[in-house]
């Protein structure tokens, strides 16, 4: 299993996932990912099928443990075939910690537990007593504690509403939400410190804000693409049907394009969101960004006092 970390570290680090942040290869290589993912639940014809590390046939138990350490997402908890929670692609995680740009003495809250192995990482980097995970499902949050305690980690576990953040432990430095949410929630703003971050997936993309008093945060979405589980209880933009009359196949299958439709929907026409594409001559992502005002949302291109911007509901 230590060769199979060896190997996963190296290959998240040949796609440049630690660059800037070699720290974070060290806790890759380190923290275990087999002990939060005893089971997992892999595609089948039809359905799921479940893998899990104490199968008594052999065969299994290895194609367990290769899915584990392999560069993939792993749906971890199903309910009626709704995907609930997963242990984000590894090298996804490694390029939000290493965007998060954490330094010694930090404090992170996480917002989604999920397995615990992204705590884990932050608290072997960070020291656990600098890490809070909150998630709204005791049952995810019991198992994540689980894990944490086999990896010999202990950050705060809190069960609870992600999007009112964890009170009891701020100020925070850095706020990383490993869940998909349609807006960036005020108690994030107000549990962060002035010039701290928050690092959250908004629209199919990751958006990183710095924070500038507890009604103001503000800032520009990275170049990944990220795809995660919604926040319980909220129906983020990326899973919407989007508008899509009138628009070329080819457009609807360009990120870029697709990626603007969805920032802007409810704001933009497919005909208004071609034009804006088609005039900034095809946009990528991170001359997107985000601000978060006084309660108001605001989407723009470029430049937030510019004339592309969409107040989003």
């Amino acid at each position: 299993m230590v060769r199979a970390r060896a190997r996963l570290s190296q290959d998240i680090a040949d796609q440049g996932g630690f660059d800037g942040e070699p720290e974070w290869r060290e806790a890759f290589a380190a923290v275990p990912r087999h002990l939060f993912v005893p089971s997992y639940f892999g595609p089948s014809a039809g359905g799921w099928r479940r893998m899990w590390g104490e199968d008594p046939d052999p065969v299994r138990r290895l194609a367990w443990l290769e899915g584990v350490y392999t560069d993939t997402p792993l749906a971890t908890r199903l309910r009626d075939g709704e995907l609930l929670s997963s242990s984000s692609q590894p090298s996804l995680m490694a390029k939000m910690l290493a965007e998060l740009r954490v330094r010694e003495g930090d404090k992170v809250l996480e917002i989604g537990a999920g397995t615990g192995w992204n705590a884990a990482l932050l608290a072997y980097r960070l020291g656990s007593a600098h890490v809070t995970t909150v998630d709204l499902d005791p049952d995810i949050t019991d198992s994540a504690r689980r894990h944490l305690e086999a990896a010999g980690l202990h950050p705060h576990v809190v069960t609870g509403d992600g999007a009112r953040g964890c009170r009891a432990d701020a100020p925070y430095d850095r706020i990383l939400a490993t869940c998909a949410l349609d807006t960036v929630p005020r108690p994030w703003l107000e549990q962060t410190r002035p010039g701290g971050l928050i690092l959250t997936p908004f629209a199919t993309g990751l958006v990183r804000l710095t924070v500038h008093g507890p009604d103001r945060a503000e800032g520009r979405f990275l170049p990944t693409p990220a795809f995660f589980v919604p926040l319980r209880g909220t129906t983020p933009r990326a899973a919407r049907d989007l508008p899509t009359d009138g628009i070329a196949r080819h457009l609807l299958n360009n990120d870029g394009f697709r990626f603007l439709l969805t920032l802007t929907a409810g704001r933009l026409s497919p005909a208004d969101a071609l034009e804006v594409w088609q005039r900034a001559r095809h946009p990528v992502r991170e001359r997107f960004g985000l601000t978060a005002d006084s309660g108001t949302l605001t989407a723009w291109l470029d430049d937030p006092e510019g004339p592309d911007r969409w107040q989003l509901a």
